[in-house]
């Protein structure tokens, strides 16, 4: 029985990395996005970008701004503009949670990473609120000191 290969490309994945560096995160939450086909091979060829992404809601519907999603290279004429507004696809009631969040609690809405499930792609999205200066050195600490008693348990094995 031969072993099964896995294709690397099936499985892309882009990350917000500032998210969780600027933010505290609190509830996630799964949403489809609406994308014209040249965006979803561009996804799969993983040229797309969430550093910049946050949430809006405008008149009931979620809208993810800011993400940077490549020109397919053989897209031809029919190609999307690259940092366009996507609506993104949520239940009624997590919509109604997400604008609550943001309107009570002073809360964001910051996309976090960016998947396919299947043949769909996903976008993780989350409420966060700002981290202030203080917050990011403690983290900072806390990571270089937990590295410090990884690499001394290493050592002492």
């Amino acid at each position: 029985m031969a072993a099964k290969t896995t294709d690397s490309s099936r499985y892309t994945e882009m990350r917000n990395p500032k998210a969780l560096r600027d933010y505290f995160v609190h509830d996630k939450y799964e949403a489809g996005i609406k994308l014209v086909g040249t965006e979803v091979k561009s996804i799969r060829a993983g040229k797309a970008q969430l550093t910049d992404g946050f949430c809006k809601i405008e008149k009931d519907e979620v809208w993810l701004h800011g993400a940077y999603i490549e020109e397919y290279s053989h897209g031809g004429l029919s190609q999307h503009a690259p940092r366009r507004a996507r609506k993104l696809l949520l239940k009624a009631n997590e919509i109604r949670k997400l604008q609550q969040a943001v309107e009570t609690a002073g809360r964001s809405i910051v996309a976090l990473r960016m998947y396919f499930k299947e043949a769909l792609v996903k976008v993780e999205i989350a409420t966060a609120s700002g981290k202030k200066q203080y917050d990011k050195r403690e983290d900072l600490r806390k990571r270089e000191s937990n590295l410090e008693a990884r690499r001394a348990l290493k050592t002492r094995r």
